[in-house]
């Protein structure tokens, strides 16, 4: 069994502000308005999420199954 992650570190690309924040484990975040400057970040092409595309540690989908989570599918 994969031990899951469920915490990440979001670092906007706009300005540099990081937050810590808790991901659903069983979805995507696909938008996260950065509190820093009020960005609304977005995935990057090719990621299924906002924290595969700016996260410390990708989405609990990924990790478990090496995947994307259904995004752009």
């Amino acid at each position: 069994m994969v031990s899951v992650v469920t915490r990440s570190v979001i670092t906007c690309p706009q300005c540099g502000h990081r937050a810590e924040e808790e991901m659903p484990t069983d979805a995507c975040l696909w938008y996260f308005e950065c509190a820093g400057c009020g960005e609304l970040l977005r995935p990057k092409p090719g990621d299924c999420c906002v924290f595969c595309s700016y996260g410390s540690v990708p989405c609990p989908p990924v990790q478990q199954e090496g995947g994307c989570c259904g995004a752009g599918s």
